[in-house]
């Protein structure tokens, strides 16, 4: 998995510095895990800690949301053949 990181963003409401870090996060968490509830959690703890609390993640092949976030705190990409919703609410 780690060899095809090719990343396409599918909607987003959030800064670009912001938009990088998801990115460089997300490569890190993939590249370190196999499960995608461990990426999840990666991604979720490094944004709590940078960007103050409560992020959610998501990371897989197949799923469908519809969730409320903050402005600006929102991102929906895939890396790889995988699915990233990174977003805070509350």
């Amino acid at each position: 998995m780690a060899e095809d990181l090719k990343v396409v963003i599918k909607s987003v409401d959030m800064g670009e510095e912001m938009q990088s870090e998801a990115i460089e996060v997300t490569t890190q968490a993939v590249k370190q895990s196999v499960q995608e509830k461990d990426m999840a959690a990666h991604i979720k703890r490094e944004f709590d800690k940078k960007y103050q609390p409560t992020w959610h993640c998501i990371v897989g092949k197949s799923f469908g949301s519809y969730v409320t976030h903050e402005t600006k705190h929102f991102i929906y990409f895939y890396i790889g053949n995988l699915a990233v919703l990174l977003f805070k609410s509350g």
